[in-house]
């Protein structure tokens, strides 16, 4: 799909609003498109790619939808009970939320959060639980440093999330899990993070390669030139050794768990491209791997769908868990 940086926004922008003043607007701007400056990324001048990695522009509901999902989360603490909350590293935030299945020896799927690097935490995130504790399967929602705190440093987050997945893996048998089920689900700067966790060498920690039997990464970001150059610079402190390392589609010769990716056809051209290319990069490695399009939902609806088990998200998986919706 080819994207048109002058209209795209004004398009998406129409639809997720839906109202007829919003429609005028953009037809409106239409008769006066922006005049494009220097390119500085594929067909983006900066402007362009500065929006393609700011979610509100094509994602105007963001704030309705995080109000739904913590309202949600409240509801499924009142249906499933609130979580274990356990220590995974030395620091107050390095913590997780066990949310625990009535079976004992249960698969187990730990959730990465996104909020571009910057925001939010496990306690916002219950709602995704519910589907899955249902369904026979622990639900660990993490909690991490932010990269403000880190001083705009990305390492600090990536290492804490992959230092609790080695928690999980290695104190599974303590809450009832099966260390050798374990899955992993992420959002947005969650996927990336998800990314830098599939890719990373297990074995120099003597855990197993495929300590994941799966992954789902939804909407994130695979390799991060493209980001560097945008306006998230600002507050990341990109580096030469930070762009390398934590570009997931650079290392895909550490990966060892099938993958599901996917992203909505109401997201920014840039997280959508950087999904397709994952995708193709991860199937020309020969790798198993399978794409998801959520047709109509923009960035953070997509989520929901994870929340439903009937949802693109929730149904696969759970198929991929070899688990089936409860009754």
């Amino acid at each position: 799909m080819q994207y048109d940086d002058s209209t795209t926004r004004r398009t998406i922008l129409a639809a997720a609003a839906g109202g007829a003043a919003v429609a005028a607007s953009g037809a409106a701007l239409a008769q006066a498109p922006r005049a494009k400056g220097p390119l500085v990324w594929l067909d983006m001048d900066q402007q362009a790619l500065d929006d393609a990695y700011d979610q509100v522009v094509y994602a105007p509901n963001r704030d309705q939808v995080g109000k739904r999902r913590i309202a949600n989360s409240d509801k499924a603490r009142a249906v499933i009970g609130n979580p274990e909350r356990v220590a995974y590293g030395p620091t107050e935030i390095e913590k997780l939320d066990i949310y625990r299945a009535k079976q004992a020896n249960a698969p187990v799927n730990i959730f990465v959060h996104g909020g571009a690097w910057r925001a939010n935490r496990a306690a916002d995130y219950a709602c995704l639980a519910e589907p899955f504790v249902k369904a026979g399967a622990h639900y660990v929602v993490l909690d991490f440093i932010n990269v403000d705190e880190a001083g705009g440093n990305l390492f600090p987050m990536v290492e804490q999330v992959r230092r609790a997945v080695a928690w999980v893996y290695n104190n599974a048998k303590s809450f009832g899990g099966d260390p050798s089920r374990l899955y992993l689900t992420s959002h947005s700067s969650g996927s990336h993070i998800g990314g830098c966790v599939v890719t990373h060498d297990w074995g120099r920690e003597d855990l197993p390669t495929d300590i994941l039997k799966g992954a789902a990464l939804s909407s994130g970001m695979y390799d991060l030139k493209p980001v560097r150059l945008s306006k998230r610079s600002k507050y990341v402190k990109f580096t030469d050794e930070m762009e390398a390392a934590l570009s997931a589609q650079r290392h895909l010769d550490k990966l060892a768990t099938p993958l599901i990716l996917a992203h909505g056809t109401y997201e920014t051209p840039e997280f959508q491209r950087q999904t397709r290319d994952f995708f193709a990069a991860v199937k020309a490695a020969g790798k198993p791997v399978e794409l998801l399009v959520g047709e109509g939902y923009n960035h953070f609806e997509m989520l929901e769908t994870l929340a439903n088990p009937y949802g693109l998200l929730g149904r696969a998986v759970l198929a991929q868990m070899r688990l089936t919706a409860a009754a």
